[in-house]
This record gives structure tokens, sequence and C-alpha cells, in this order.
């Protein structure tokens, strides 16, 4: 009898042999070498101008938060202080999607996108964010600063005539959303993370895509740090510091934070479905008065919550990063009532500015999450820092269906690995909690896309099935 022929020295397909190979020729193309060069030298201006978008924004916020109710004598501004500006950020932001290329961005309710983003939306996509943010929304500004590293990129690229192919594309779009996202997070490497969930991709495409982002995003980390020092312009960062020490776990901290994933979960859920209803309504005719409508609404929300608490409704209309901070710092001096008021009112905001404004629903989140941990503390074998930790990380992750992304941002913010086996549980249970949920209405699209095909849905990256660039998961919808 013959016997078999041995293969054990042949890697089956899809071995990590194999795998190896075809990056390392994928590594000697020139093609792609040409790439990396142009990521490398992509990161210098895209994070350049993200460092001042950022720092526009932070100045405008301040001026027109701070500087002019002192200059009425006001310490915090008025309840009545929203109305005007959210009222004029939902004009504005309504013309910005029905006058100009792009809509002025993707629809926040529909999750964080990486492609769609043409160079000619970029006058919306500032404009927007520009009445958006300073003026009040509960939003964040990382889906902006993805729209901007992505188009400045590829403007670049058209600017130095480089021939453009679907994968390149998907490249420098990579490269110049980690550049500029990675200037609000204050690390390179929770940029390219972030691209990686939302990207999709796997196997060498993997390399493919993160290598140009690593790259671009840490030169971009070089380039605003250094840049920030020298100007004296602040930005902001992702992290805060704690004014309460990190206990140790126990078994009454782990319990309670798996069960406080599920209740947070399926809050956010509905808080991103009521989003989507405010899209919807949006989109049904008359765009301006219906995002005018919406805004005044989330302005309603944070009048509402100064009058009941008698505190700033900055608390609502504002990303939430600064109230967090103040949160982490001093947790008992928010009182049960600001802090289910602060739910209520920013939560409803939230949604109401998902549908309707233009920002990224990164900020609210976590600082949704972490009052709901600080609410919750007082229960039986909880603390406020593991109820804090668990609940931002339970937030991010049904906000963002970005499980590991959501984890290296609540150690991020934290500062420290201590509550690392909570985080873990909370965003793992809080992401398997929102894929069960029944999913909610596609958010409809708005005003005239600029560029190729409509954007695709959220955390979706296709260059395209015939050059096998990419492959699709789920919508974060």
């Amino acid at each position: 009898m013959t016997p078999p022929p041995d293969t054990s020295a042949a890697p089956a397909a899809g071995t990590q042999p194999e795998e190896a190979d075809r990056l390392r020729e994928l590594l000697r193309s020139r093609p792609y070498q040409k790439a990396l060069v142009l990521s490398a030298a992509i990161g210098v201006p895209v994070s350049l101008a993200a460092f001042f978008f950022l720092a526009g924004l932070h100045e405008l916020e301040h001026l027109l938060w701070a500087e002019l109710p002192a200059g009425f004598g006001w310490s915090v501004p008025p309840w009545w202080w929203p109305l005007p500006l959210l009222t004029v950020a939902g004009l504005v932001v309504g013309l910005v999607v029905t006058r100009l290329p792009g809509a002025g961005g993707h629809i926040p309710a529909g999750g964080l996108h990486t492609a769609g983003m043409a160079p000619a939306a970029l006058p919306g996509v500032i404009l927007a964010a520009a009445a958006s943010l300073p003026l009040g929304a509960t939003l964040g500004p990382e889906a902006p600063l993805i729209a901007l590293g992505g188009g400045l990129a590829l403007w670049f690229r058209n600017l130095a005539r480089a021939p453009g192919t679907p994968q390149s594309t998907a490249l420098l779009g990579a490269a110049g959303a980690a550049a500029a996202l990675a200037t609000i997070f204050g690390n390179p490497l929770i940029a390219a993370v972030i691209l990686i969930e939302v990207a999709g991709v796997g196997g060498p495409q993997l390399f493919a895509v993160m290598l140009p982002a690593l790259l671009s995003s840490g030169i971009g980390s070089l380039v605003f740090t250094g840049f920030g020092r020298w100007t004296g312009f602040a930005t902001g960062s992702l992290s805060v510091k704690v004014g309460v020490p990190f206990p140790r776990l126990d078994a009454g901290d782990v319990i309670w934070s798996v069960l406080m994933a599920v209740a947070v979960a399926v809050a956010v859920h509905l808080t991103l479905s009521t989003g989507r209803r405010a899209a919807v309504f949006v989109a049904a005719g008359r765009p301006v008065v219906h995002t005018t409508l919406c805004a005044l609404a989330a302005g309603v929300c944070a009048a509402v919550y100064a009058l009941t608490v008698h505190r700033s409704p900055a608390d609502v209309a504002s990303s939430g990063q600064a109230v967090l901070a103040r949160l982490a710092a001093d947790p008992y001096a928010w009182g049960v009532g600001a802090l289910v008021a602060v739910l209520l009112c920013k939560g409803l905001a939230y949604a109401l500015c998902l549908g309707s404004l233009r920002g990224g629903p990164i900020f609210p989140s976590l600082f949704l999450g972490a009052a709901a941990g600080v609410l919750l503390a007082p229960l039986p074998g909880l603390g406020v820092v593991p109820g804090m930790a668990a609940g931002m990380a339970a937030a991010s992750a049904a906000a963002l269906r970005l499980p590991v992304s959501s984890v290296l941002l609540v150690v991020l913010v934290l500062g420290s690995a201590a509550m690392i086996p909570v985080v873990i549980l909370a965003a793992v249970v809080a992401f398997v909690t929102v894929e069960l949920l029944p999913p909610g209405r596609p958010v409809p699209p708005v005003g005239r896309p600029a560029g190729p095909p409509a954007a695709r849905p959220a955390a979706t990256w296709d260059d395209g099935a015939e050059h096998g660039a990419g492959t699709k998961r789920r919508s974060t919808r």
C-alpha cells in the first residue's frame, strides 16, 4: 500500500505562514511603499488642520459659554442661554444640509463612518461642526474629525496629482482619519484601534489599512503635541483625574457591573433609536425647519435641567468632556436629583442632536455612562470608581458597537489599568446586549451627498468587492 503523501510542510490555505508571505509581498510592492510615504507626509498637514480646527472650536465654546455670560455679570450661563444658541445652530446646520455638498457630514445617529466623504464636502463638514459643537450640541468632535482627516488626505493626493485607485483611496482615507482622530484623544494608538473596528477588515488587509493609519497618526501626535506647547492653544484631551482612590475589585463590583451593563445598554439603545426617529423627522420634508426644531428642543432640555437643579445648562448642552472631568474629580458633589436630571435631560438632548446636528457619539455616551455609574454606586458591594468604569464602558460599547475601542477608551480616560476586568466585562456584556436587541430603523439620507456613491452604513469599510479590498460588517446603527 502506498503511504499517503506527507503534507505536514505545506501550509493550509489561510494559515499563518501563507498570510505572512502575502503580507511580505504587499510590503515589498512599490505602490504600497509609496502609499506609506504619502501617509507619513499627509500626517503633518492633516494633524495641523485638526489641531487648529479643535482649538477654534474650543475657543469659540469658551467665548460663548464662559466669557460672554461673565461679561453680562453671570458666573454661569442663565437657564435660557441654550435656547437662542441652539436655535442658531439648528438653522445653520439645516442650511448646510440643504445647500452644500455632503450634507454637512454623516448623521451622528448612524454611528461612526470611515468612508463616503469627498474633498468637496469639507466646507460643509467644517461649517456644520462649527455651528453645532460650540453652540451647545450634545455631541463630540470625533465624527467631523474623521471626515476632515479623510477628506483632507484625498484633497492632498489630488493636489499632488497622485494616481487614485480604490485601494489607495481607502489607505489614504484611513491615514488621514487616524491623524485627525488622534488629536482629540491625545493618543495615536486609540485612533488606530477605533479605525480597525470601524473598518471591519481582517487578515493582510488589516495590516494594509492600519500601517498607514498608525504611521500617520503617530507623526500627527508628535506634530499636534509640539504645536500645542508652542502656540499655547488647548484642544482638549480625553482624560480625567479621578478624585477618589481606586479600590480593589471584589465579587460585588463584578456582579453589579454585569447587571449595570445590561441596563445601560438597553437605555443607550433606546436613546439611539430616538435619535434615528429624530433623523427621520428631519428628513421628512423641510429639513431646515425640522433641524431647527430638534436643536431648539435640545436647548429646552438644557433649560429644564438648569431650572430643576439650579446648575449650569452647559452640563447638558455640551459634549460632556469637561463635565465628565468635574464629575470624576468630585463625584460626591452630585446629588441623586442632579444625577437623575442630567441623565434624563442630557440623554434626550443627545438623542435629538444625534438625529439633527453634526458631531460624534463618543463623548456624551462616556459622560452618561459615568453618571449612571455614580448614581448606582451606593448599591451594596459596588464602589464609585468601578461603577463609573463599568458605566462608561457599557455606554460607549452600546453607542459605538466597538467593544475593543470602548475598553481602550475607558482605560485611557481613567489613566489606570486597575479597573480593566470590570471594564472588559461591561463592554462585552453591553455589546452582546445591543446586538441581541431588535435593530432600529435605518437613518435616511439628507441633503445632497458629495462625491461618488452615497455614504455606506456606519462601521463599514468596502472598497468594492471586485478589488477584494475590504469586507462588510454589521452597521453600528
